[in-house]
């Protein structure tokens, strides 16, 4: 499930999120625009990170924080057999009505209601930072995963290499509410060595790093307007919509193109590992 302030995030990971309730109010506040406007425009992400974890006939593929079902989706068009867990029962309702046939859950990525080496392939793509405890949701995964299967975390790359983060998200990022006094910093997880880290820490053996470059692309600005408002719940409950959807517009000509798309270029992290 790829708010501004959360969803669009830097890969950092904050302390006070992870939460089903929460992330799930912010996740599905949007529901429709995130599934028709926002998703869509995820797909060159979607088939990079199938094609990466090899999705084929029979494959049990397990995506946390699956959204409306958008990767789940192309996997399914491949032949896998899959399930999805999302903390969003609005974005879940959508990937239902998508995939009548899959196993979709509403749920802690902290704790999922899938048996013990259940899944031959298990993915993430820009869900582990929203977890209140990463290591635990990677031993999760870890655990749901078979002996020998494949897990692959996709996350932002670093914020200067991404133009939908410092070009639009960062307007948007401005119109939060200050952190609390005392607060720890975020912890990034926009390099490799530190995803590493954490997936030795939850029991998983990294086995591969990359990089894909993929432009979010969106067909006119007001559509655009309404993609980043779909993932801006925190900040138009604290600033209002028609405040974030002027911070968003305002950034927007220098991603426009001549045809009037919006078209903004970002680098992705993703780390396989298996158990």
């Amino acid at each position: 499930m790829p708010a501004i302030a959360t969803a669009v995030s830097d890969g950092s990971i904050h302390s006070d999120r992870g939460t089903s309730r929460i992330q799930g109010e912010l996740w599905g506040a949007r529901a429709r625009d995130w599934a028709e406007l926002n998703e869509p425009a995820w797909r060159p992400v979607f088939e990079a990170v199938i094609e990466l974890v090899e999705a084929a006939p029979g494959k049990q593929l397990l995506d946390i924080g699956c959204g409306s079902g958008g990767a789940l989706s192309l996997a399914a068009r491949r032949g896998a057999v899959v399930t999805g867990l999302d903390a969003s029962a609005n974005l879940v309702a959508i990937a239902r009505e998508r995939l009548p046939n899959a196993r979709l859950e509403i749920g802690e990525m902290e704790e999922l209601p899938f048996g013990d080496e259940t899944f031959d392939i298990v993915t993430g793509i820009n869900s582990f930072q929203f977890a209140g405890d990463v290591v635990n949701a990677l031993r999760e995964a870890g655990r749901v995963l078979r002996r020998g299967g494949t897990f692959l975390a996709l996350v932002w790359g670093k914020r200067e290499e991404c133009e939908l983060v410092w070009g639009t998200a960062s307007a948007v990022f401005a119109l939060l509410p200050p952190e609390r006094p005392g607060a720890p910093p975020p912890r990034s997880l926009a390099d490799p060595a530190a995803v590493y880290s954490y997936m030795r820490e939850a029991g998983l053996r990294p086995t591969g790093t990359g990089e894909i470059f993929a432009a979010l692309t969106v067909a006119d600005v007001e559509k655009a307007v309404r993609v980043v408002l779909s993932a801006s719940a925190r900040a138009v409950r604290h600033a209002g919509e028609d405040a974030v959807a002027a911070a968003i517009r305002a950034t927007l000509p220098r991603f426009t193109l001549a045809d009037g798309t919006v078209s903004w270029n970002n680098k992705f992290l993703w780390v396989t590992a298996t158990r």
